[in-house]
């Protein structure tokens, strides 16, 4: 064998060594200056020229050639003009056109057999049809189609939910009618050639919807239908982009955190936004460029990493399935969990010609399926609803949606849709689909969006620069909304084929100053064809060319809008069945389920704690409202809630812990489970207080563990089985009081991971409108530096100590919208470490930090929020009925009162009979402290909710 020289190179130039260094740190976890770390031991790992090689190995001349020859003898021919099509098997004496245009129309004809009366004839439905089945088959994409047809159609066979469509495809009669897609494009106007272009020839891109629960089995049919060596999933690569290498950077040479999230944050939010542009748009980071040498090293190693893949990992969504075996066409990778994917990202899959398709998972399809069969359990299938079928014109949908009450359903949940939803107020599905198609940062800072609400309310007039603009912008008041708006424009007022008006469109959207003059042009030509003066077709071209920049898919807003459409009706007509399947969905997202359980509040419908005798694995829909599932508990499996179902059927309800530990199997339910069960309320029906069972839950683990060795070795009671009444008198309880109300909702909290019953907070609700001013839901629109105030309780905390050897925190609060992060710095932290407890609500004052991480507040002060309750609180209002109150009611309370002695004056309100109220002032000697204690005393004597704070 001949001798071959190699350098192990892993940069290309010696002047990147320092960056590959840098790249070493961040892939180890290290910084520079750490001695026992990875590292390079010179700068000559670089990809060396023929020159080099030749002076490294002056001696061995010959080795040095052999790694041209070797070189020369490689050849990889790659083409790019060809696509590789998976093969599909149609029934015989088909072509693949002939069996598409068979599914297709007979699938056109099943639906024209539900269309509505004001829909368009059979005969303009045949026509488009026949249209895009012609262009379809001459472009050679019959068997993408009868693919997707065949994915799909495998998951509706199985009862696998499939989303109405997405994307361009929405467009496609063809898919209308083969059930791909579930929206009419002839109804909502949509247009095939957005879609499909046959002047532009580009493969055709389908993705699809499916459950995010049962997903990974479409994945499974694929792969064992076309093979698995033709069939995979796709990689995708975490690019270090211009603020995250920043920071990167800066961690790994330890320079000071504030001083690189200064220079992280002066890049513009601009998605894309490349280093170098960044310093071109923003006049500080060119300064501090020419002045500060440490900036000036940071954003040069900065520059030499950007846009370097930092991880590997498998597309969401993408799959690829080749006709020849994948290993012709593209290198193979094994991703962490050990799956098969291809070591090209997808856009380069695309250019050798490999088809990508989209098996998307989502989460709003499976809260439907599952809020659908809630409510279809309790109906005959007669009676049972579908959410194909829900009328698009249903009065108090639009209702819910007008009122912005809209936490839960897809696409239009956030704060700032909400509002829109609001200032716009729906009253048709196409309104809908506006809305989401606007709700976009270019449309809101254009002002598009305004101009469009304006247009609606009738507050300003709807005017078209021409007559024929009417037909085309009525339905969005006169404003361009949609790029087939764009190409609808362009083909009747300037001629131009739907083929053509689509290029053009794309032209506009990618404003490219040469593209855009010819296209004008021709634009200008045809409109003075069809009578348009120049200077009007002129404006008209301008005006389409601003409003493209801005335009959306309509076809995708129409498919995404049915889904939002649904979920608001389930929610306005079945609401304990959608918050049931909303939460059920959540359940491992900490923030998600306090957000949606707090909205269970605000719509009166109460979360029950879980049950062993009611509750199922999930949330379940029962007569008091949602019951939580026996999964949220902790150290609770799915062996052990088998075993209580089993247990519970065979026996009926447990009646007492001494009951359930007899009867459940104690090698499936075991110590930490039960324990888990009384603090969460499982056992609560069995009529025990929770302290009394904690005091007896050892003895009855005891027991249980002898009941199952009896079991299994065949023994019976000497009498037979014993009676429900006579094992309820053999398993007395202690006499104890029952935990006060802090503690049950701190148990909760510690066994299921949520406040069930309660909230800590729920009693300091109107100092949280009054001092409050900010939530975790609406932290994320406050804007950078502002200052804020909220309240919430610590539900982690990591304590970090910084180089000096000073210790900080890094807080997780939650409030009753969801969870926050509170960054709390040294000093601050020295003065406040004594109150940052568990269940502990804090008032926290502090600025807000946008980092790449998220929104988190850099805390300027910390106190605890019973304190500023006594600075806000200026009277205090004790309501009780006045049936069956006593002297001695009033003595009691008037002892309370003495023993809280403070500044407030305190009001009686009492409720009389005849549904009056009377307020009477208590003598102004009696003045009490508004705290946590005095609540608890008065609703000790008086009941929950006795005291109010104003």
């Amino acid at each position: 064998m001949a001798l071959v020289a190699t350098n192990d190179a892993h940069y290309l130039t010696r002047a990147h060594s320092k960056a590959h260094d840098i790249l070493l740190c961040l892939q180890t976890g290290k910084t520079v200056n750490e001695t026992d770390r990875m590292r390079f031991g010179s700068d000559e790992n670089y990809l060396k020229s023929a020159e080099e090689m030749l002076a490294n190995f002056s001696e061995l001349h010959e080795a040095a050639l052999n790694t041209k020859r070797i070189a020369e003898r490689c050849n990889l021919d790659l083409t790019f003009d060809q696509f590789h099509l998976p093969h599909y098997k149609v029934p015989e004496g088909f072509t693949r056109e002939r069996y598409l245009e068979k599914l297709s129309r007979e699938g056109l004809a099943a639906r024209l057999k539900n269309k509505p009366p004001d829909a368009l004839p059979d005969d303009v439905y045949g026509r488009r049809l026949a249209t895009e089945l012609a262009v379809l088959n001459s472009m050679g994409y019959a068997g993408y189609f009868l693919i997707v047809w065949d994915i799909i159609n495998y998951a509706r066979s199985h009862g696998i939910p499939v989303g109405p469509g997405r994307g361009s495809a929405a467009g496609s009669l063809v898919a209308y009618a083969l059930r791909i897609t579930d929206i009419d494009p002839m109804r909502y106007d949509l247009l095939f050639e957005r879609f499909l272009n046959p002047e532009r020839v580009s493969l055709p891109d389908i993705d699809m919807d499916f459950c995010m629960d049962r997903r990974e089995e479409v994945i499974h049919y694929v792969t064992e239908k076309f093979g698995q060596d033709h069939v995979c999933q796709i990689i995708t690569f975490g690019t270090m982009a211009a603020k995250a290498v920043i920071r990167d950077v800066g961690r790994v040479m330890e320079q000071p955190y504030a001083e690189v999230d200064k220079v992280a944050k002066l890049v513009p939010n601009t998605i894309g936004i490349t280093l170098d542009e960044a310093v071109k748009a923003e006049p500080r980071l060119q300064e501090l460029l020419k002045t500060d040498p440490k900036i000036q090293e940071l954003l040069t190693l900065a520059r030499s990493l950007e846009g370097l893949a930092r991880h590997a990992s498998t597309h969401a969504a993408g799959v690829v399935i080749s006709e020849e075996p994948l290993t012709d066409h593209v290198p193979l990778y094994r991703g962490a969990k050990g799956e098969i994917v291809t070591q090209y990202a997808k856009d380069d899959l695309e250019k050798i010609g490999l088809v990508k398709f989209d098996l998307l998972g989502l989460r709003t399809l499976t809260v439907i399926d599952q809020a659908v069969k809630l409510i279809n359990k309790k109906r005959s299938a007669e009676e049972a609803i579908r959410p194909i079928e829900f009328p698009l014109d249903d009065l108090k949908t639009y209702q819910k949606l007008s009122s912005g009450e809209t936490v839960g359903i897809f696409q239009l949940e956030s704060r700032g849709m909400r509002d829109l939803l609001v200032k716009l107020k729906p009253e048709v599905f196409e309104d809908l689909i506006a809305i989401l198609a606007l709700y976009r940062p270019g449309p809101i800072g254009s002002g598009m969006v305004d101009d469009f609400i304006k247009r609606k309310r009738g507050l300003i007039p709807i005017k078209y620069e021409l007559p024929q603009l009417k037909e085309i912008l009525q339905e969005t008041y006169g404003v361009i909304v949609y790029q087939e708006q764009v190409m609808k424009i362009a083909n009747v007022l300037a001629g131009f084929s739907l083929g053509q008006a689509d290029l053009l469109r794309r032209a506009m959207g990618k404003k490219k100053p040469e593209e855009m003059e010819k296209q004008k042009e021709r634009f200008i030509d045809g409109a003075r064809g069809n009578g348009i003066p120049e200077k009007k077709a002129e404006k008209l071209f301008d005006l389409m060319a601003y409003f493209a920049g801005y335009g959306f898919n309509k076809s995708h807003s129409a498919a995404y809008a049915l889904i939002s459409y649904q979920t608001a009706y389930l929610k306005t007509h079945y609401p304990v069945e959608f918050m049931a399947a909303l939460l059920s969905s959540e359940m491992g997202n900490s923030d998600k389920v306090v957000r949606y359980i707090t909205e269970c509040r605000a719509m009166n419908i109460k979360i029950l704690p879980p049950d062993v005798n009611e509750s199922r694995r999930d949330f379940t829909v029962v007569e008091d409202g949602i019951r939580f599932g026996l999964a949220a508990i902790k150290n609770v499996g799915d062996n052990a809630i088998d075993s209580i179902r089993e247990a519970r059927e065979e026996g009926g309800p447990f009646i007492s812990i001494f009951d359930f530990c007899r009867r459940i199997d104690s090698r499936r339910v075991n110590r930490r489970a039960i324990e888990g069960f009384i603090k969460s309320g499982a056992l609560d029906s069995t009529k025990a207080r929770r302290s009394q069972m904690t005091a007896v839950m050892e003895k009855a683990v005891e027991e249980g563990n002898v009941a199952q060795r009896d079991r299994l070795q065949g023994q019976e009671a000497l009498f037979g089985l014993e009676s429900a009444d006579s094992k309820a008198v053999a398993d007395p309880l202690p006499p104890l009081e029952e935990w006060d109300e802090t503690q049950m909702l701190r148990l909760e909290k510690e066994s299921v991971g949520f406040y069930i019953t309660g909230h800590p907070l729920v009693r300091y609700a109107e100092e949280l409108r009054n001092v409050s001013t900010a939530n975790a839901e609406t932290l994320v629109d406050v804007p950078e530096d502002r200052q804020v105030k909220l309240c919430g309780i610590i539900v982690q905390q990591k304590i970090i100590t910084t180089k000096r050897g000073d210790k900080m925190a890094n807080l997780t609060l939650e409030d009753l919208h969801g969870l926050f992060e509170v960054l709390v710095f040294p000093d601050l932290y020295k003065k406040t470490s004594a109150i940052l407890g568990p269940d502990i609500p804090l008032f926290v004052t502090g600025f807000v930090d946008k980092g790449d991480k998220g929104t988190k507040v850099k805390a300027v002060g910390i106190e605890l929020l019973a304190n500023v309750r006594e600075q806000v609180t200026r009277r205090v209002d004790i309501c009780l009925n006045s049936t069956g109150l006593t002297s001695q009611d009033f003595q009691r309370l008037k002892e309370i009162l003495l023993r809280h002695r403070g500044p407030c004056p305190v009001f009686l309100r009492l409720g009389m009979p005849n549904q009056t109220e009377s307020t009477i002032a208590v003598d102004e000697q009696v003045r009490i402290k508004p705290s946590d204690l005095f609540v608890s005393d008065v609703e000790r004597e008086f009941g929950k909710g006795t005291v109010v704070f104003r």
